[in-house]
């Protein structure tokens, strides 16, 4: 394809309206004008069919996997090959989708004589987390004396990768670590004595007959005692809703509570491996959407990352039931199962808590969910200072006495329903670790 420059425009124009006025000055110049301009068209006609010729050879390379973060300036490679060498000045043009921006909508680059290829950094900024593609690109190379831009696609295929910011949260989540972490300078004493058999050894006064190995015991000719020492792996699973509950509006500045769920559940992959634990995710809304299972390492953090890359709410009603049968089928293993969605909706908490029957014998259950915005106690907050916000101080009350009742109702059963505001992600860490400090598991 090739299209007219502003360069032949300019010459159509101020050649065309001389020469129409010299040939309207009489037979004696016609010829002379008929021969200027018929020379003027040839030129213009050979630069049009060399044009495309100089896009010959030209190839454009794009990264096949990009990974950037949300709401953060990254760039990617473009490599333009010129397997000629020519010297040329070339513009790429390459169309994003949506929820990807970037300054330069088109480059244009300066291709030197003798070198087979040129790399560029293009800059984005990616607004939405997902999975996005670019397929092809486009690039135009203006034509020998100028009149014309050829302009043709170059195959190309790249997928970018948007995964959220765990920094967003980095100042409570250092924090926290720093609270917890056992080489920290605030040392806490560590609850029960563990469940893990570690050895054999004489028995010292004090020592409980729970305690006594028996069969040990009857074979030396005097007691021997069992030791146990802390559990140093653990299975911890995040179930993530991703059902209509998950597309409302959660955080400041407002979000879809979804992306707080994800940053949440990464969080706390990282904080497991950093304790030794094993991470698994499962994800569902009225069916389950995905499952991976307990494991750890970088790859394994990958493929978790992977699994919520995509992840979408769903305008369904959550369906708990299907989840705990699930659940209940693929773990045999005891593990800490932490639910990341939203029980303000009496209808649909009264189906989580028969759905946890199912589970809460086997498993230790956890579930975190953000707080309700204005969801607090009458007088915790600034003093009403008109009718309206007396009205709205009052609803804000009965909502958190609601919730107050179902996190009693889940703490007979076994169940911890834990209201976490801002820092989300960070909350659900520090229960996290407040339950292995327990060593709850």
């Amino acid at each position: 394809m090739i299209v007219p420059r502003p360069r032949l425009l300019f010459w159509v124009g101020a050649a065309g309206l001389p020469l129409a006025t010299l040939a309207a000055a009489g037979p004696a110049v016609e010829s002379t004008v008929a021969a200027i301009a018929g020379l003027f068209i040839v030129m213009v006609l050979a630069d049009a069919a060399w044009a495309r010729r100089r896009l010959a050879g030209l190839a454009v390379g794009l990264p096949p996997v990009v990974r950037l973060i949300r709401d953060r300036a990254g760039s990617f490679d473009v490599e333009l090959r010129n397997p000629a060498g020519r010297a040329l000045g070339v513009r790429i043009g390459i169309a994003f989708p949506p929820g990807i921006e970037t300054p330069h909508p088109d480059i244009a680059v300066d291709l030197p004589r003798g070198a087979p290829a040129v790399r560029l950094a293009w800059p984005c900024r990616p607004r939405r987390r997902g999975s996005f593609r670019i397929e092809g690109c486009r690039i135009e190379c203006a034509s020998l004396l100028g009149f014309w831009a050829a302009r043709r696609a170059a195959p190309a295929s790249m997928e970018i990768r948007v995964h959220p910011d765990l920094r967003a949260e980095g100042r409570a989540m250092a924090a926290v670590f720093l609270r917890r972490s056992p080489a920290g300078t605030h040392a806490h004493r560590q609850v029960g004595k563990g469940r893990e058999f570690e050895k054999l050894r004489e028995y010292i006064s004090g020592d409980g007959l729970d305690e006594i190995h028996w069969k040990a015991t009857a074979k030396r000719g005097r007691l021997v005692t069992k030791v146990f020492q802390v559990e140093r792996t653990q299975e911890v699973y995040v179930a993530l809703d991703a059902s209509r509950l998950s597309a409302r509006p959660s955080g400041d500045p407002p979000s879809p509570a979804l992306e707080r769920y994800v940053t949440a559940a990464l969080s706390l992959a990282i904080a497991a491996q950093h304790q030794g634990d094993h991470f698994g995710l499962l994800t569902f809304s009225d069916r389950m959407i995905g499952f991976v299972r307990a494991g750890g390492g970088r790859g394994h953090f990958a493929l978790c990352r992977d699994a919520l890359l995509a992840l979408e709410p769903r305008l369904v009603a959550p369906d708990f039931e299907e989840a705990a049968i699930f659940v209940r089928r693929r773990l045999r293993r005891r593990a800490l199962i932490v639910v990341l969605t939203d029980l303000d909706d009496p209808v649909l908490a009264e189906d989580f808590t028969r759905a946890s029957d199912l589970l809460r014998r086997q498993h230790l259950i956890l579930v975190c969910m953000p707080r309700p915005e204005g969801a607090r106690p009458l007088f915790a907050g600034t003093e009403p200072s008109h009718i309206d916000d007396l009205y709205r101080a009052l609803a804000g009350h009965i909502a958190w006495h609601h919730l107050r009742e179902r996190q009693r109702q889940l703490g007979r059963q076994g169940i911890g329903l834990s209201l976490l505001d801002q820092a989300f992600a960070a909350g659900v860490v520090s229960d996290y670790l407040a339950m292995k400090q327990r060593q709850a598991l």
